[in-house]
């Protein structure tokens, strides 16, 4: 079954482009596309795409509020990625929190594109490696007074699992982190569904949050790409 993908972006040239790219790949269907955040949820109520490519600044509803909107309305299913040119601190993070599944830039190659696409839609989340280290970089050291009680939101993880955990917040796909571990990828999915369950988290991408808040990653422990 092809992947249902809405587009969302002010720019007419940009969502042509998108399009193009997208209209190559036999698995990938394009349904629909919108100028705006509001004509985008809108257009996902009728839609029901599986994945909605976001950008984050439109007039009107930003990518922000229309993310959090879709994503807070479970019946529709959708799940987003931001799609920018913008790697601003408050943008990134407001991004994750309105519960994007990925925040990713403009400028990737279109085979990134379309493997994110179908990570997301399988449930995953995917970060670009230089998102993940500038928020390591600018932000670790302001989100981590504002977490809550950081040590409890830990206390139910196995050591192996916190250990998951800080390689999360590093960026790794389950791959790496398998042969960083020296385990299977099976098994490394596995802890990672557990801890997502245990600090009661949707996806990757809030668990990367998570480890910031709880201090498990320090800034500069994301290896560059």
């Amino acid at each position: 079954m092809s992947i249902r993908v809405l587009i969302a972006d002010d720019q007419v040239l940009f969502r042509a482009g998108l399009r193009m790219i997208l209209k190559g790949d036999p698995d990938i269907d394009v349904v629909g596309d919108a100028d705006s955040g509001r004509a985008a949820v809108d257009a996902v109520r009728r839609q029901r795409p599986d994945v909605v490519l976001m950008d984050m600044r439109m007039p009107g509803v930003d990518g922000a509020e229309a993310t959090r909107q879709i994503v807070h309305e479970e019946k529709l299913g959708a799940r987003v990625i931001v799609l920018t040119t913008f790697e601003a601190d408050d943008e990134i993070v407001t991004a994750l929190r309105s519960g994007a599944s990925g925040y990713l830039l403009k400028d990737l190659q279109p085979a990134a594109l379309i493997e994110a696409i179908r990570i997301v839609a399988s449930g995953g989340a995917m970060l670009s490696p230089s998102v993940t280290r500038h928020l390591l970089d600018r932000f670790a050291a302001r989100l981590t007074p504002a977490a809550a009680e950081p040590a409890s939101r830990l206390a139910h993880l196995s050591e192996r699992e916190i250990e998951v955990l800080r390689l999360l917040g590093q960026g790794m796909s389950n791959r790496e982190i398998a042969d960083q571990l020296v385990v299977t990828e099976p098994t490394v999915k596995s802890h990672v569904s557990n801890l997502l369950l245990k600090l009661d988290l949707r996806d990757r991408t809030q668990a990367v949050i998570a480890a910031y808040e709880a201090g498990v990653i320090r800034p500069g422990a994301v290896r560059a790409s």
